[in-house]
């Protein structure tokens, strides 16, 4: 359980800025690449052309796209969710700071010299923190981590 933790502690990152593009695809604020229009010049752009309405086969790969990318879309809130509210559920406020540090993707040699300590008390720190939040069970509950351990 904590190596699954501290992969997504790695991982936040990434899936922060999924979930954003993610919400951008979703709610219609980007176009999909595939509908991208291409200029017609010459003889092709006075002939006519077909509907500008999509096929049920377009619409259909839609929708498969489109629910596939909401369950993408929630699964990743959930774990970005649990992940930001993690740092309030860690006892003390210096674990706190290397807790943000972390989801920062800041070195240890970083995180240290942040704080003020050595490298190897960054790591204990960010195993203890660990330790906490696997045995947190209002945590493991939120990121859902007992069904995927079995």
């Amino acid at each position: 359980m904590v190596g699954q933790i501290e992969e997504l502690i790695r991982d936040y990152s990434w899936m922060k800025n999924e979930v954003r593009r993610l919400e951008k695809i979703i709610h219609g604020e980007t176009i999909p690449m595939r509908n991208w229009g291409v200029a017609q010049y010459g003889d092709e752009a006075s002939l006519p052309s077909g509907s500008k309405g999509k096929s049920q086969a377009e619409l259909k790969d839609a929708d498969i796209r489109e629910e596939r990318l909401l369950n993408r879309l929630d699964k990743y809130q959930q774990m970005v969710y649990a992940l930001e509210m993690a740092g309030e559920l860690l006892e003390d406020e210096l674990e706190r700071v290397v807790y943000d540090c972390l989801l920062d993707r800041m070195s240890y040699r970083a995180i240290a010299y942040h704080v003020g300590f050595s490298r190897n008390q960054a790591k204990k720190t960010k195993d203890a923190i660990l330790n906490q939040l696997s045995q947190n069970s209002h945590f493991v509950t939120l990121l859902n981590l007992e069904k995927k351990a079995v």
